[in-house]
């Protein structure tokens, strides 16, 4: 049984609430030239002692820590994959994880290779003598190999300063020696890549195959059940599934990411308009309230899990940029993310079937016609098509005939 430590055993994750404090990100800045202050020393220290590219043995690594200090439902799924590469690297290696909140206890807890899940506290001055227990409790452990998994994670670093490792493994910053052969590196622009990048860049040995996408590993036993409650949802409203693709949406995100309940209203009644057959299920976000009128069928749960093997039974997924993009992305469900604000290169769900909408300069009607095309290629025709789609680039109403033609 893995251990987790931080919160009680079997308690279940509940989907973080979407709403970041306008007064924390205002702090930010002033936060981070605090902590550079303090501990500008202790970091330039680190950064002397980081492994560099090609010096990470490819035996012999048999106790690994993956630092990820961040409360959000996104990050915590992103860190899948890199998870996922040093269990292939290192099959035969241990690993514990240290975490923000509890969506990675909930996620990852439970995998064959991961011993302990260390959860910090989102607010460590209200829970300190807690985070000063797990942070002497990582001390007294010794890893072979320590992963500090976030470019430019103050909190990150400050961890790979405390534990005891014989290989540090960190993104080069400001505090990188300048003889480094890190200097000009140069990583991938997804943020779920970066810290796979970086490991590979390491790594002594040669690998070849292209980056583990984002998977949960959700189990047959899961999948079954969550289908199970998946029919119950539609037999309740006397609709048929058996021959209608059945299509998630999670209309909610955070702040400015978030599109207003009339958009939505637009949204959808162009994309029935265009795709009356589908099946629209609203998954509703953790304050308990839907989003699109009321008008579908809804599936609420705060378990992150359930919610990802409920989403792997949906034939496709639509979201804005949010945790439950990802997590959806991680299902192995066809995912289309929406996005207003932030940078779909770096936060789009990324793989054959996954595509990203830049939607700042179209209306909700033409975001629609761009989702049909979308459907019509990854959900609605055979596989095969699939590998079409280029996921790495947005679309948009100008190409949307040329990438998914």
């Amino acid at each position: 049984m893995n251990e987790t430590t931080g919160l009680p055993h079997g308690a279940p994750a509940p989907i973080p609430a979407t709403t970041t404090p306008r007064r924390a990100r205002r702090w930010d800045p002033l936060r981070h030239r605090a902590v550079n202050f303090c501990f500008g020393r202790l970091f330039g220290a680190v950064a002397k002692t980081l492994c560099e590219p090609g010096q990470l043995p490819a035996r012999g690594i048999h106790r690994v820590l993956i630092c990820r200090p961040n409360h959000r439902l996104g990050n915590a799924v992103l860190i899948s994959s890199l998870l996922a590469e040093v269990e292939a690297l290192y099959p035969g290696a241990e690993i514990d994880l240290v975490s923000g909140g509890d969506a990675a206890q909930s996620l990852f807890a439970d995998r064959f290779q991961v011993r302990r899940v260390f959860s910090l506290p989102r607010k460590v001055a209200r829970h300190l003598w807690s985070t000063i227990v797990l942070l002497r409790q990582l001390r007294r452990d010794s890893y072979d190999l320590a992963i500090d998994a976030c470019n430019g994670s103050q909190s990150g670093r400050l961890l790979l300063a405390i534990v005891k490792a014989r290989f540090k493994l960190g993104f080069p910053d400001a505090s990188t020696p300048a003889g480094s052969a890190w200097q000009g590196w140069s990583c991938p622009d997804h943020l779920g890549q970066r810290s796979v990048f970086l490991l590979r860049e390491a790594y002594a040995g040669k690998v070849e195959r292209d980056c583990i996408p984002l998977n949960l590993r959700l189990s047959e036993a899961e999948r079954q059940q969550a289908g199970q409650a998946l029919d119950a949802v539609f037999h309740a409203s006397h609709r048929h599934a058996a021959t209608r693709p059945v299509i998630g949406i999670f209309a909610n995100a955070t702040g400015a990411k978030r599109y207003g309940e009339e958009w939505w209203t637009r949204f959808m009644t162009a994309l029935l308009l265009r795709q009356p057959d589908l099946l629209i299920v609203d998954v509703v976000a953790e304050h308990g309230r839907t989003q699109l009128g009321g008008n579908f069928d809804s599936y609420y749960t705060r378990d992150l899990r359930r919610l990802a093997a409920v989403i792997a039974n949906m034939d496709g997924f639509i979201s804005a940029d949010c945790g439950v993009m990802h997590l959806a992305t991680a299902s192995g469900t066809p995912t289309l993310g929406l996005f207003s604000v932030t940078c779909s290169k770096k936060y789009g769900p990324y793989g054959p079937a996954n595509a990203a909408i830049e939607t700042s300069d179209i209306s909700a009607a033409d975001v629609a016609a761009i989702v049909s095309d979308w459907l019509n290629v990854a959900v609605l025709t055979e596989p095969a098509a699939i590998d079409g789609i280029d996921a790495s680039q947005p679309l948009s109403s100008q190409q949307r005939s040329s990438e998914l033609a």
